[in-house]
């Protein structure tokens, strides 16, 4: 049998960057609503959980003595970069993004009012990913990726721990999976504990091939939620940890993202992107569809959208 590596994220990890990140991040609240528990991740500082693992990332380099002068560089198709410019901010940091044409010109400008330099790439996500480690060799800036890094996976996972603190007992998390690092985060943190449940879109399923793979593999990218689950492959940090700890894999039609959208705006008034909604999806539409008597938490973890699209 093939030896199965530790994964690169402990629990022990996530507990550091817990007491690392608090100055710049919010505790975001949990509601009930329907029968599961939503975690409104989509309330963070820049409108996503990004900042969680954005601000672990620097923070540590900076413990290290790895800050550059030239600031930090990155790719993203918003809200990491949203996420990565509020740090940058908070710090006194230049920031520079990369970003693909593809996503919305609304995340574009709320980069940019979060005080980073955006530059935009024709494609998508990898285009611009290859746009910033070209700038990151001439300029010598930070490359902070937006997933796949064990600091940033660390990060990422204080969300759960959070939740924790915060839920009591529960046996489920529902996720959004686009480049692995949120799901990673979370499935590092609960363990065997909890029961974790990975959500993509029909259209970009990168974990659920490279599970039926065995390995990480590239998929098409496109569909209603292409700006922030638009990876054409999982992470190899994250996949370390999924691997092990994810227990399924779910996918959901673009139709029922965009149901989902309209559900959260019309019963709690919430103006939620697709990659933020499709996790509820998977369970309003019984893609996942709990035991009776199971207590499901649904991360509805981004809000960076255009009110036009929901709203009517």
């Amino acid at each position: 049998m093939a030896r199965v590596s530790a994964p690169a994220v402990t629990p022990d990890d996530v507990e550091a960057a817990a007491a690392r990140i608090g100055p710049l991040i919010r505790r975001t609240p949990v509601i009930e609503d329907g029968g599961v528990l939503l975690k409104l991740e989509l309330l963070q500082h820049a409108g996503s959980f990004k900042p969680r693992g954005a601000a672990n990332r620097v923070l540590l380099a900076r413990e290290r003595g790895e800050l550059p002068r030239a600031g930090l560089v990155t790719a993203s198709g918003g809200n990491h970069g949203a996420a990565l410019a509020h740090v940058g901010r908070a710090l006194g940091l230049d920031v520079e993004v990369f970003v693909p044409s593809t996503s919305p010109e609304l995340k574009h400008r709320r980069i940019r009012d979060l005080g980073a330099s955006v530059h935009t790439v024709e494609g998508y996500y990898n285009q611009a990913q290859a746009a910033a480690e070209l700038r990151r060799q001439e300029s010598g800036a930070l490359l902070v990726h937006a997933f796949d890094h064990p600091d940033t996976v660390a990060g990422q996972g204080t969300m759960a721990r959070e939740l924790d603190r915060q839920a009591g007992g529960y046996d489920t998390l529902v996720i959004a999976v686009g480049g692995g690092g949120f799901i990673a985060g979370q499935a590092a943190w609960v363990r065997d504990r909890i029961r974790v449940v990975a959500v993509e879109p029909e259209s970009t399923d990168c974990l659920g091939a490279a599970l039926r793979a065995g390995h990480p593999i590239d998929v098409q990218v496109g569909g209603l939620a292409a700006d922030s689950l638009g990876a054409r492959r999982i992470g190899e940090v994250p996949w370390g940890v999924v691997r092990r700890f994810v227990d399924q894999a779910v996918t959901v039609p673009d139709e029922e993202i965009r149901g989902a959208q309209r559900y959260l705006w019309d019963a709690l008034r919430l103006i939620v992107e697709p990659g933020g909604a499709a996790a509820l999806a998977a369970v309003r539409t019984g893609a996942y569809r709990p035991a009776p008597g199971e207590r499901v938490v649904v991360a509805v973890c981004g809000s960076n959208a255009d009110p036009s699209t929901i709203v009517d």
